[in-house]
């Protein structure tokens, strides 16, 4: 589906939209260009008047040294400026993809990980890094070029009006030739860039699958299918990059080629004049030196603003493309928060005592019902052991828990209804250790002290015996500054198990959420952790029925409806 012209214009305004926070950079570059047009036209005169001297008037090189001086200050003054307003522009374009990356990441917290695992790893870098990057010369370049681009061409017109009224006329009517034809090679460029971009998106993301489960493929022997997917995924990313490339190509061609031309007829005309053919343009009725070198070499700079908008117009289209993704993204709504009363944002300045659910319904980010309606009703404290088979919906209720899921209904934390809990202040009460836990790309050191920053040595090396991690790192090179790897590649599922086991024993919570924690882990590991005192409440998720003697209650999820009674106690 293309872009409209309603969705482009809808865009493009949001672009403009995200700038209104730099207005005092944006002011700032346009001023600087300004001043550089002016410097410009100060230099033009100067080379003009030197001319004038050395060859009409026959004056001395000596008497002609002030302006030679005076040229040299200009052209300092213009490196000056133009250094200057590159720093500007370069500022406001990293500001305001800063802005939006910030706003990409405020959202995705917002949606939580449930949404995240909808997309590939490489859709959303795509989305955060390059299509956020896309952006950088619409604000660092377009948009300042936009506004200098319109007054840049009148200041040099009324600077070559009071010499010849024939070269400003012919530089006014040919100057709109230029947006105008750029507007028709434009046209559908940002249909094209959203193509690129969704190409690029879906390579990155194949490429990055099948990379991540290459000893499965090899396994199953689908190397040579995956490898023609990934050219084709390649193909058709080269074909639709081609496309931006020739419309950025065919764009410059008639942009040189309209300016050319306009040059050249006011070239013509001074020759003519200078032959005697021509005798109109000049107020005093001869057309001098001064004021056809001036003219002559005001017409390229009279067009530069021009030409650089139109070099940058391919930036609108990219930007336009990228903010269509971007915009969509960020305008996503989030599951309202149930709110009974005006009171939000509550931190629980008690322990925690109870969990209450009446006709709990648990949500997807679409709004689509995952499971539920539950009723039922924790005392602390307690330890629960929650089973059932795949797919009832086990993990989608402690992800409610987790605040990660909107829900319906009603649940209460401490007679507290969740949606007006402080979340963050919740969650820094709520520890978590999932089957497959995830590890940053840093030291075991420091996957473990994300449970607590400040944690001192003796707490670090008490929870790594209690996970019985002692001889595991003690083998390794670096020992506890033994780098994990991206996705903890350099350790087995059970050596990151018991990181994250040790990184949730290190932080102070009420409650402990465990979702299928022991199936990397050895017997001995397991009792072991089961002596551990971790949080006064938890919930344990689990398909394994048996040792179920360690639980105080035992629920069981089937067929959308909570059995509490398992063990004789009721929900």
């Amino acid at each position: 589906m293309s872009l409209d012209k309603k969705r482009q214009t809808y865009l493009l305004g949001w672009l403009k939209q995200q700038a209104k926070m730099h207005k005092t950079n944006l002011r700032a570059s346009i001023l600087t260009g300004l001043v550089l047009t002016i410097l410009v036209i100060i230099q033009s005169a100067l080379l003009a008047v030197i001319l004038q001297k050395i060859i009409i008037e026959q004056h001395y090189f000596v008497d002609i040294l002030p302006f030679f001086g005076a040229l040299i200050a200009v052209l300092l003054g213009r490196a000056g400026l133009i250094y200057l307003r590159e720093k500007i522009n370069f500022a406001i374009g990293k500001k305001v993809r800063q802005q939006i990356r910030q706003q990409l990441i405020d959202q995705l917290e917002l949606h939580g990980p449930a949404y995240l695992n909808q997309s590939t790893i490489g859709a959303w870098s795509t989305l955060l890094i390059e299509q956020v990057d896309k952006l950088h010369d619409f604000f660092a370049r377009y948009l300042p070029q936009m506004r200098l681009a319109g007054m840049a061409p009148i200041l040099i017109c009324i600077a070559i009006f009071p010499f010849n009224w024939a070269a400003a006329t012919i530089l006014l009517c040919t100057a709109p030739l230029i947006p105008i034809f750029m507007i028709l090679v434009g046209m559908g460029a940002a249909d094209i860039n959203r193509r690129h971009f969704k190409a690029l998106a879906y390579l990155s993301g194949h490429f990055l699958d099948r990379l991540k489960g290459l000893n499965t493929i090899r396994l199953f022997n689908q190397g040579e299918k995956q490898t023609n997917e990934i050219a084709i995924a390649s193909e058709d990313f080269r074909i639709k990059t081609m496309q931006v490339l020739k419309i950025a190509f065919l764009s410059s061609a008639v942009l040189e080629f309209f300016t050319s031309i306009s040059i050249a007829i006011v070239a013509v005309y001074f020759g003519f004049s200078y032959l005697g053919e021509f005798d109109f343009g000049a107020y005093n009725g001869t057309v001098t030196l001064f004021a056809g070198f001036f003219a002559l070499v005001l017409a390229p700079e009279y067009f530069q603003p021009l030409r650089d908008l139109g070099t940058y117009y391919h930036a609108k289209a990219e930007a336009i493309a990228a903010a269509d993704n971007i915009e969509s993204f960020l305008s996503k709504k989030i599951a309202p928060k149930q709110v009974n009363d005006n009171i939000t944002n509550i931190k629980l300045t008690e322990p925690l005592k109870t969990i209450e659910a009446d006709n709990l319904i648990v949500l997807s980010n679409e709004q689509q019902p995952i499971v539920g309606p539950l009723s039922f009703s924790l005392q602390a404290p307690f330890k629960l052991a929650l089973i059932g088979t795949s797919g009832e919906g086990k993990t989608s209720l402690m992800q409610v828990l987790l605040g990660f899921l909107p829900y319906q209904g009603s649940l209460k934390i401490n007679g507290i209804e969740f949606n007006q809990l402080d979340i963050n202040d919740w969650q820094l009460q709520v520890s978590w250790i999932g089957q497959n836990p995830y590890l940053i790309n840093g030291t075991i050191r420091e996957n473990i002290l994300l449970g607590k920053q400040n944690a001192t040595n003796h707490e670090l090396d008490n929870v790594i015996a209690k996970t019985l991690l002692t001889e595991v790192i003690a083998k390794l090179p670096q020992g506890i500054k033994t780098q994990v790897g991206e996705d903890a590649v350099r350790l087995s599922v059970g050596q990151a198990q018991r990181i994250a086991l040790a990184r949730a024993m290190l932080k102070p919570c009420q409650l402990l959420i465990l979702d299928e924690p022991t199936a990397s882990l050895d017997k001995q590991t397991i009792q072991n952790l089961e002596q551990q005192h971790i949080a006064p409440n938890s919930i344990t998720i689990t398909h394994q029925t048996d040792n179920m003697e360690d639980f105080k209650q035992i629920w069981q999820l089937a067929n959308g409806k909570l059995h509490c009674d398992i063990k004789g106690y009721l929900c």
